[in-house]
């Protein structure tokens, strides 16, 4: 039987992947800035940040903000996957760190999941954010 040995981020590593994933998610973020109905979204309070790395739906979406959603994720998932390979992790380890930033970077009034899957509405404290988080 052939042993696969995990690979086991260490602090440095950690580092590195945050952040790189810091400016990673600057980029599809400053994109979905400019557009107003994402604005707009965001600001009702409709679609918010996840652990994930991902937008998703704090309320019932309509096809239009299921859409636009969809497409973010999209971009967002492109340049994770980018990211990841330039720092030797998964996609999925990259979108985590990812969503730590994203949900830490929140601002008052803006809805983010918190690690139960409850969605918060952020308000002046930090937000409740995955232990693991860098």
């Amino acid at each position: 039987m052939m042993r696969v040995k995990m690979w086991k981020p260490t602090g440095l590593a950690l580092a590195a992947i945050a952040a790189t994933a810091a400016i990673a998610v600057a980029v599809p973020s400053a994109m979905a800035q400019r557009d107003p109905a994402y604005a707009a979204a965001r600001a009702a309070g409709q679609i918010g940040e996840q652990p994930d790395g991902y937008l998703g739906f704090a309320s019932t979406p309509t096809p239009a903000i299921r859409a636009l959603v969809q497409d973010l994720n999209i971009k967002r998932k492109a340049a994770y996957t980018e990211r990841a390979q330039a720092t030797g992790s998964t996609v999925e380890q990259f979108a985590f760190t990812s969503g730590c930033n994203l949900i830490a970077n929140t601002k008052p009034g803006e809805k983010y999941q918190a690690p139960d899957g409850r969605w918060l509405t952020r308000d002046g404290s930090p937000p409740v954010r995955n232990a693991s988080c860098p």
